[in-house]
């Protein structure tokens, strides 16, 4: 009977080791999905938004991003181009005053972390539902992203093109 007690014990002893394990070291991808999750939350607004609470928000939008970051995006304002930090928020903050409200999702996001770990791309539809229009903005999108100082830092966001 001890030798029952003592294994399913150490049993639980490993699971339990396993299980603090995955939450301290989370595998890259569950990070990256996890802040790209963050990403969509941050981009997100609503119509009744104070002018600071848009400033916090485009600030934390860039946070999210590399000190250069290479836009290549199906949007006539943009185009491809190299943005900086400072760039990202005041784009940001543009986007957050044009509309009244906007809700962002990856509802599928794809994560291919590189051999070295250091670097990742993710494939993912953003569905943006703007608010007073019927229709979802749909878009295939691919980020590349790279570890900085601890940090998954987005470097690079490109349109897909599909066939359609």
């Amino acid at each position: 009977m001890k030798i029952i007690i003592r294994i399913v014990l150490l049993a639980a002893l490993a699971a339990l080791g396993i299980w603090l394990w995955t939450v301290l070291f989370p595998r890259p991808e569950k990070v990256i999905r996890r802040r790209l999750t963050e990403l969509a939350r941050t981009v997100s607004t609503s119509a009744n938004e104070s002018d600071l609470a848009r400033l916090a928000a485009a600030r934390g939008v860039a946070g999210f991003f590399a000190a250069n970051v290479e836009l290549n995006v199906d949007l006539p304002e943009l185009g491809q181009r190299t943005m900086d930090r400072e760039e990202i928020t005041q784009l940001a903050l543009m986007g957050r005053s044009r509309a009244g409200g906007v809700q962002v999702k990856f509802p599928d996001i794809n994560i291919t972390v590189a051999p070295d770990k250091q670097s990742a791309v993710a494939d993912l539809t953003v569905e943006a539902n703007v608010s007073g229009e019927h229709d979802s903005i749909v878009r295939e999108m691919k980020f590349t992203l790279r570890k900085t100082d601890g940090q998954w830092l987005i470097t690079r966001v490109e349109t897909v093109r599909t066939l359609s």
